[in-house]
């Protein structure tokens, strides 16, 4: 294992444990057996980290399924694209909640924290806007309502995710995540009026 492998996974037990608030870059150094200086080496900062961690050691598969959005719009069943956006929603969401919520309670680790991501182009907006993009070209295939609000509709979906993985954690009680995929696109795509 490389040296910034090490890094990595001692960053995500890390963070796992105490979240991203409380976990200092010597206890991460600590974990991963190697001097605090061997860290920025490798990472220019704790965001720098906690990115990797989400991208190296959380769950890749919704920056896969957005990524891969534009490509599928006009060609597979609407129904079954979100179907996959939530599942991935889901899982991302249920595995990052516990590392990123300790945030709110530093509001200057937050503030350098969104500024970080600011500059890098990342944050928590940026699903939401992949799948607006995707709702808005499967409108223009005419696949979906016109008089939609492609922004407002990708809210509703990942919303219900984020949703999803706050009760999750703080009931410590879970929903089938497929029976959750299906009722959730199926709400969304069909509407509520009668």
């Amino acid at each position: 294992m490389s040296t910034r492998d090490r890094i990595v996974t001692a960053a995500a037990e890390v963070i796992r444990d105490r979240g991203l608030a409380r976990a200092t870059t010597k206890e991460i150094a600590r974990a991963a057996g190697l001097s605090e200086a061997a860290l920025y080496k490798h990472f220019r900062d704790k965001t720098d980290i906690f990115l990797a961690v989400l991208g190296e050691r959380g769950p890749t598969t919704l920056v896969t399924v957005l990524a891969g959005l534009p490509g599928r719009a006009g060609r597979e069943p609407v129904e079954t694209v979100l179907r996959e956006v939530v599942l991935a929603a889901a899982d991302f969401y249920d595995q990052a909640f516990p590392m990123a919520a300790s945030l709110f309670s530093e509001p200057a680790l937050l503030a350098a924290h969104r500024r970080v991501l600011r500059e890098r182009g990342a944050g928590p907006q940026v699903p939401g806007q992949a799948l607006g993009a995707y709702l808005e070209a499967e409108q223009q295939f005419g696949r979906l309502n016109p008089d939609v609000d492609a922004m407002a509709a990708a809210t509703m979906l990942l919303g219900a995710c984020q949703h999803r993985a706050f009760l999750g954690h703080f009931t410590e009680e879970t929903t089938d995540l497929d029976v959750f995929a299906a009722a959730l696109v199926h709400t969304l795509t069909s509407g509520i009026n009668p």
